[in-house]
């Protein structure tokens, strides 16, 4: 997979791109990140960026020439090279597992960050084709969005996480949060691994760690429920919960 990423900042990225599972990405031949100064596409000698917007108003836009320059010196005059071209604004949608998952089949896209009060609109209008947000706050520049979107990306290509199916099994994964981890020592500070974990009974294991991803998820994003598939087991499982949460507000009363 490559990816290129346009933004004003390019020395942002190595420090985060160039270590742990990204830098194993790359080495292996798994991801290609290529890095683009919009600035180096500005056609005047001061390369100017950004300008004040029409009509008023605080900060400073992105120009749409360097921007447009920029991913057409990247997708060339064919129509078939065409790639996705996303830029990153808290006007986007809303960055989820399952828009990575939707990104990693592609086998190239654009990532252009957006900085200052936002980008020419015609960019908007006329030059990308997807829009995503990480969250909604704002943030000096779309660098960290892009940090973001391509390290979800990353883990879900296949071949850079060591154990096969290891991303499946991470939070939204399967809609769901994921359960607690244990590792060595078995008892620290009086708190114990749970007995399940250690009576290698797999079957147990499996569904202890269901049962925890169900109950996790309860508590906290109960909201996620609605749109997973849910086993009888499972519902059973939640009825219990809604059960006993119920009967311990009757005590407390």
């Amino acid at each position: 997979m490559r990816i290129d990423i346009l933004t004003l900042f390019p020395e942002m990225f190595p420090g985060y791109f160039n270590s742990s599972i990204l830098q194993r990405a790359q080495a292996a031949g798994h991801l290609q990140v290529d890095l683009h100064n919009i600035r180096d596409f500005a056609r005047d000698k001061h390369r100017v960026t950004d300008e004040p917007p029409y009509g008023g108003g605080g900060g400073m836009v992105l120009k749409p020439e360097p921007i447009f320059a920029a991913v057409e010196s990247l997708q060339g005059n064919s129509v078939e090279s065409h790639q996705p071209v996303i830029l990153l604004t808290p006007q986007g949608r809303p960055f989820s597992q399952l828009i990575a998952q939707e990104l990693v089949q592609k086998e190239r896209f654009i990532l252009v960050c957006g900085r200052y009060e936002g980008v020419d609109e015609r960019v908007r209008s006329h030059l990308v084709s997807d829009e995503i947000s990480i969250g909604d706050y704002v943030l000096t520049g779309g660098e960290l969005a892009a940090m973001v979107v391509v390290d979800a990306v990353t883990r879900l290509i296949p071949g850079v996480l060591g154990a096969e199916g290891a991303a499946s099994c991470d939070s939204y994964a399967t809609g769901l949060l994921e359960g607690p981890h244990y590792t060595r020592p078995e008892s620290y500070r009086g708190w114990s691994v749970p007995e399940v974990l250690l009576s290698g009974h797999a079957a147990n294991v499996s569904r202890w760690r269901r049962e925890q991803a169900l109950s996790r998820t309860w508590q906290r994003r109960p909201d996620l429920l609605r749109s997973v598939e849910l086993s009888e087991e499972d519902k059973q499982y939640l009825e219990t919960l809604e059960n006993d949460k119920g009967v311990e507000a009757a005590s407390e009363e």
